[in-house]
């Protein structure tokens, strides 16, 4: 595994092959991909904390000094994301994104369609409905008051099925320690940003999609993720049992399953999706 700062955003790039672009969500790092990795051993994997994020707190995204005067937005988050891979000479690629993240896949493959071979959405949101997005206000207001734990004792309480909570002790721990882990104020600005998502236009998205959704996540239900599917022009939905909103963690064998058999048949060589870079 190689590690990158790009405009102070971590980078980690792990293997050789046909690119994928993995976008954690809000509260998430480059961690959540790693029970996945052993899905994709064929592929050159990109996973990074975006800005405001894990080890991307600093991220020249969040300074003053930026055009947006350090707020986040989907835009920023977008740009990025293209910005890394850029910076890596991926021209083309499949991405995969959880929750905050599909948000972002969705806007960057509406915006960017030639450089998306496809898209896997974890928790997919189109974007957060009115309720959600006054809340998300309020815990930013809570991140820089308070600190982030009782914002990751609350989603340990709501995010996750009670199978999860139950029986995976280890998944439990590893999204307390991925909230507990996050800089207070990078993770407010990230809020906000969910706060003021507005949906991708779903016409736009040519590329193949998958959407996998957990039977339990009250935060990207499952009729949000149809719902999504039936605008989209080639889309699936698969509905985990006993899942809640961190499916990566949740249901990792499950999750590795599907992500082998929807890339296997996108799958191409990799020189049409790379550059070298000097």
């Amino acid at each position: 595994m190689a590690q990158h700062l790009i405009e102070r955003m971590l980078v980690e790039v792990d293997g050789e092959g046909d690119p994928i672009v993995c976008v954690h969500g809000l509260g998430g790092t480059t961690n959540t991909w790693t029970p996945l990795l052993p899905a994709l051993t064929r592929q050159q994997v990109l996973r990074l904390d975006l800005p405001g994020s894990g080890r991307s707190n600093r991220a020249y995204a969040l300074a003053d000094s930026t055009p947006q005067q350090g707020r986040l937005s989907i835009a920023t988050l977008v740009d990025a994301v293209l910005r890394a891979c850029d910076a890596l000479g991926i021209e083309r690629a499949h991405f995969a994104g959880h929750s905050l993240g599909t948000i972002v896949c969705q806007h960057l493959a509406a915006r960017e369609p030639r450089r998306v071979r496809s898209l896997a959405l974890l928790g997919a949101l189109a974007a957060p409905p009115e309720a959600v997005r006054t809340a998300l206000k309020a815990r930013a207001q809570l991140a820089r008051s308070t600190g982030m734990y009782p914002i990751a004792e609350a989603i340990v309480k709501n995010a996750l099925s009670n199978s999860t909570r139950e029986t995976l002790p280890v998944a439990v721990a590893f999204v307390r320690e991925s909230l507990l882990a996050q800089d207070a104020e990078g993770y407010a600005r990230t809020c906000e940003a969910l706060a003021t998502a507005e949906a991708a236009p779903a016409e736009a998205i040519r590329c193949p999609v998958l959407l996998i959704s957990g039977d339990e996540d009250i935060v990207a239900p499952v009729q949000g993720a149809r719902a999504l599917a039936s605008r989209l022009a080639e889309a699936r939905v698969e509905v985990l049992p006993r899942c809640g909103h961190w499916m990566p963690v949740e249901r990792p064998a499950e999750c590795q399953r599907l992500l082998r058999e929807f890339l296997a048949p996108h799958g191409a060589s990799a020189l049409a999706s790379r550059r070298t870079v000097h």
